[in-house]
């Protein structure tokens, strides 16, 4: 009982990893004695965040861009050339059209365009799908009966129910497409004893979500249940529980860690 929850000594991936998020979650990773691997497409901002990470363990950074086939393949082999196997993946990549871009909120719908929603799609779907399918090969390597290895995917509450904004329609059709493809996926590997569990977070204090905090904060932590937006911790424990011992009877699962939030919609 004493490990149920370590990470210690595994082998992770977490696209977008650089910033929000998914730097939450790698901060929690190696601070748990995992050797974790971050993406994003910029390369300055993936190795300044991989150096202050190395400051409480084992942090790598290989900078690609997850939205074309290309992109994935050059980091999958970047990344196997390093590891000949992978315990856990957690798909963090994401995009969402900045409010301000649209002209007004109420003619939102008529001003949303082909290549806005083709990056969405292309960043927040295609790419979680694609990367899990050619990193099977080391997942499948790191993949034991009585210690699967783990896909976490990250989608989002907006994605399990209507936004109050009207500007996102992309976003969130591509957050409720990760969570039905999460209970796909988990079918698809269950016998090769991978397991694939969705983690949708509400509102956490990050770059995508500035505005909004700047603007709404407030109101936004008194509406919450829980009475508070979401901290770095609360989503690195939920990850790390889905990745240790714990977690490994549970695939297909969709996890709101978002204070009650979607309970109370």
């Amino acid at each position: 009982m004493k490990t149920l929850f370590t990470i210690k000594n595994k082998v992770a991936i977490i696209t977008g990893g650089s910033r929000g998020i998914g730097a939450m979650i790698a901060r929690g990773f190696v601070e748990n004695g995992a050797r974790v691997y971050i993406t994003a497409r910029t390369e300055e901002t993936c190795a300044a965040t991989a150096a202050a990470l190395s400051q409480y363990g084992e942090c790598i950074a290989i900078p690609a861009d997850l939205s074309t086939l290309e992109g994935i393949g050059e980091f999958v082999k970047a990344f196997s050339a390093r590891e000949e196997k992978l315990d856990i993946l957690v798909n963090n990549a994401g995009f969402m059209k900045p409010r301000q871009e649209f002209s007004e909120l109420s003619d939102a719908i008529e001003h949303f365009g082909e290549s806005d929603w083709d990056r969405t799609m292309d960043i927040n779907l295609k790419a979680l799908f694609f990367l899990t399918q050619q990193l099977l090969p080391a997942l499948k390597q790191g993949a034991q009966f009585d210690a699967p290895a783990r896909v976490i995917n990250i989608a989002s509450n907006a994605g399990m129910i209507p936004p109050h904004r009207h500007t996102d329609y992309a976003y969130t059709s591509s957050k409720g497409g990760v969570i039905n493809l999460t209970r796909h996926l988990a079918m698809s590997l269950a016998d090769a004893h991978i397991t694939v569990n969705t983690l949708s977070p509400g509102l956490f204090a990050t770059e995508m979500s500035k505005e909004i905090i700047e603007q709404r904060g407030d109101v936004f932590a008194q509406s919450i249940p829980l009475g508070r937006l979401g901290r770095a911790e609360d989503i690195a424990s939920a990850a790390i529980y889905l990745a240790s011992p714990g977690g490994a009877w549970l695939t297909g699962v969709n996890l709101p860690v978002d204070g009650g939030n979607v309970v109370k919609r």
